[in-house]
Order: structure tokens, then C-alpha cells, then sequence
């Protein structure tokens, strides 16, 4: 993980002030995502945060299980918080998503 464009190397950057004990894999993944075309307009703080909840929520949690079942989206995310925020304490991380919305608390 090192060498590339500005943009990327800002986001690694980023990625360890805000994961500073990730794994390795789930890094590289979540940097993919932060570095996707649809979050390339986004400063690198956001796009992390964004792409890190995306990745805890689908290969982490049973998020895509609960929609298979039936659970609209924000019921799905409401059952998914707690063990994302667990995760995200485990990785040394200082922000959370709120039992209500995604947000950083």
C-alpha cells in the first residue's frame, strides 16, 4: 500500500488516522471502494467514512441476510449498528453510526 496518485495516498493516509488497527484486507478493500468513481468527488475523510460503512455493514454484518428476509433498509441498518460500531472499536476507530441514522456520533 504505498505509491500512487495524490488522491490515493491521501486516502491511505486517512484510512490509518481513522483505522488505525484495520486488517489488512479489510484496508485494501475499503480503499477500493473510497477510491470508486461514484466517491471520487468526495474529500478523502468522507469517502472512507462512507466506503468503511459500506464494507463493515455488507461483508461483516448479516445486513444483506435481514433485507433477504424482508427487513425494509433502515430496519436492516438499525439491527446492524451495534456490531458495526463494535467492529469499528475493534479497528481503533473514534466514530460510530447512530442506532437512528448513519451518521458519525
Amino acid at each position: 500500500m504505498t505509491g500512487g496518485t495524490k488522491r490515493q495516498k491521501d486516502m491511505r493516509k486517512a484510512l490509518r488516522a481513522l483505522l488505525p488497527r484495520v486488517p489488512m484486507r479489510d484496508a485494501e478493500a475499503i480503499l477500493d471502494l473510497a477510491l470508486a468513481g461514484h466517491l471520487r468527488h468526495l474529500p478523502p475523510s468522507i469517502s472512507l467514512w462512507q466506503a468503511t460503512t459500506s464494507h463493515i455493514r455488507h461483508e461483516l454484518t448479516e445486513y444483506d441476510a435481514l433485507l433477504d428476509e424482508g427487513y425494509d433498509r433502515d430496519a436492516a441498518r438499525y439491527f446492524v449498528a451495534e456490531e458495526m460500531n463494535e467492529t469499528l472499536r475493534n479497528w481503533g476507530c473514534n466514530k460510530e453510526v447512530s442506532l437512528d441514522h448513519e451518521q458519525e456520533s
